[in-house]
């Protein structure tokens, strides 16, 4: 790894403040002072900084009860976003793991390990996703095994995957799906005639939202929720 990217991901330095406080001097690699942020550097290598030794950072991974009206992304010039209340360091080097939309609440992911993220939410690892549904109209037989069998969405050049629905009451539904299609859920309810007033994500693969996270508090994933083995 390049020095200057392991000070910024091991500080709360950006890349450029990184590469002003090597060429400053602060930084000493196995008791040489390093001038170079190029300098390639691995766990073997002894890295101080301003008299700390620093090391590669573990990656992070945070759920949130995402609150209704804040977007999926790490900054919005008009709109809270799910940073704002992920209240961690270096929160300009987490992304989002399955983004919801600005009026969706419920479980959203964080993390800055790109390769966990990608696997969570690749269709080809098939992820059941789990909503809570709240209808315009009670839910029909019809509508339920149109959504079980899968539909042809508008736009789109391929049926949905079979989804699964659990009915709780005439209007609410939990539905399970396994892909992230553009707007998917509300799509798939419009196109069997009904409409989605109300939705929430509970659950993505084995991460179950926290019932102790009010909206817009956050934890840290257990190790069993970060094992997608």
């Amino acid at each position: 790894m390049r020095l200057d990217k392991l000070l910024s991901n091991a500080s709360n330095l950006t890349r450029s403040q990184a590469v002003k406080a090597i060429r400053g001097g602060d930084v000493s690699v196995d008791g040489i002072v390093a001038v170079k942020g190029t300098l390639k550097v691995d766990d073997s290598n002894e890295v101080i900084y301003l008299g700390t030794r620093i090391t590669e950072p573990k990656p992070r991974y945070y759920m949130l009860n995402k609150p209704v009206g804040c977007v999926s992304a790490n900054k919005d010039k008009n709109s809270l976003t799910v940073f704002d209340y992920l209240s961690v360091p270096r929160r300009e080097q987490l992304h989002v793991a399955g983004r919801l939309d600005r009026d969706t609440t419920g479980l959203i992911l964080a993390t800055d390990d790109g390769q966990w993220s990608h696997r969570l939410t690749s269709p080809k690892h098939e992820h059941t996703k789990r909503y809570r549904v709240t209808l315009a109209e009670p839910i029909t037989a019809e509508e339920q095994q149109q959504l079980e069998q899968g539909i042809m969405l508008e736009g789109e050049k391929k049926i949905t995957k079979p989804a699964s629905v659990e009915i709780l009451q005439p209007n609410l539904i939990n539905l399970n799906i396994s892909e992230g299609r553009y707007h998917q859920v509300k799509r798939m309810l419009e196109a069997v005639g009904n409409e989605v007033v109300g939705l929430h994500r509970e659950a993505i693969a084995h991460i179950e939202l926290d019932p102790d996270l009010v909206r817009g508090k956050w934890r840290e994933l257990t190790a069993q929720e970060i094992d997608l083995s």
